[in-house]
């Protein structure tokens, strides 16, 4: 089995972690949430060193806060490395978000402001886990419901946050749509202005009409307009690693594999138009 990460995957969910283990899952690689196993030992970490045998992973975290003033919790980083190292995922990302600060911890994937401020301390701490981790590190676009005034638009962020410290990008393409639609900008402008080069992974997902704004949720298949983002955006970056996360209402394994090949659908027709 190739460690690296390549082709179609799901995100690992309880409810098919037997099919992970005995290896019948028809998916090209997992993610897990990394805070789920940062523990010493235990049935969780059991059965994800049971499915490592099977696939190549990916860790994905919600709560390094890669944006906070007060910089990187050092036993955060330590309990990550020792996963990182026990399990030796073909990637390690997070979220360009930050969620606590000094002890307080919101347990939300909160908005940056896209000004040079964030930016150099959102660099120092991305150099600051890459160091500790070892490796290269992918960051993830949020979602946002909300938009602090700023100096420059959240792509040319991520363009020169990827430049300044060689970090990948995750791109979550329901998280743009999400984005695009609260905020009033164009999903092709947030393309062209990503450094595709950059992209070592995507994600899809669904998500719901709230009262005001569109809220990103996992609960939902894939829409079709988050799947005419996906086609321009492997246009654009050709053949990525991509995955589906579906954090509740999740259905049967037949039905997201099922849903997935409608990525790998996608995918063959840019790989024949190219």
């Amino acid at each position: 089995m190739s460690d690296k990460l390549a082709g179609f995957g799901l995100g690992m969910r309880r409810p098919h972690y037997r099919s992970y283990i005995d290896g019948t899952a028809p998916v090209d690689f997992i993610e897990v949430i990394s805070e789920n196993f940062m523990i010493a030992g235990g049935k969780p970490l059991d059965t994800l060193m049971k499915a490592r045998r099977n696939y190549p992973l990916a860790l994905h975290g919600v709560s390094m806060s890669i944006g906070s003033a007060d910089g990187l919790r050092d036993d955060y980083l330590r309990e990550l490395r020792r996963l990182v190292d026990l399990m030796e995922p073909a990637v390690v990302s997070d979220h360009l978000c930050w969620t606590r600060i000094d002890q307080f911890n919101s347990h939300d994937l909160l908005p940056l402001p896209y000004a040079e401020e964030a930016l150099d301390l959102v660099c120092r701490n991305i150099d600051r886990a890459q160091e500790a981790l070892g490796r290269r590190m992918l960051l993830e676009n949020p979602s946002s419901y909300i938009a602090f005034p700023g100096a420059m638009t959240e792509w040319e962020f991520l363009a020169e946050m990827t430049r300044r410290t060689g970090c990948g990008l995750l791109l979550d393409v329901n998280n743009i749509y999400v984005s695009a639609v609260n905020h009033g900008f164009a999903a092709s402008d947030y393309l062209v202005g990503i450094p595709m080069d950059a992209v070592g992974q995507i994600h899809l997902a669904g998500h719901v009409q709230g009262e005001h704004l569109l809220i990103d949720t996992h609960d939902q298949p894939v829409p079709d307009e988050v799947w005419a983002l996906y086609r321009a955006a492997t246009a654009l970056a050709g053949p990525v690693p991509t995955m589906i996360e579906r954090d509740d209402n999740i259905p049967e394994l037949e039905a997201l594999c099922a849903e997935l090949d409608i990525a790998r659908s996608i995918a063959a027709e840019q790989r024949i138009a190219a």
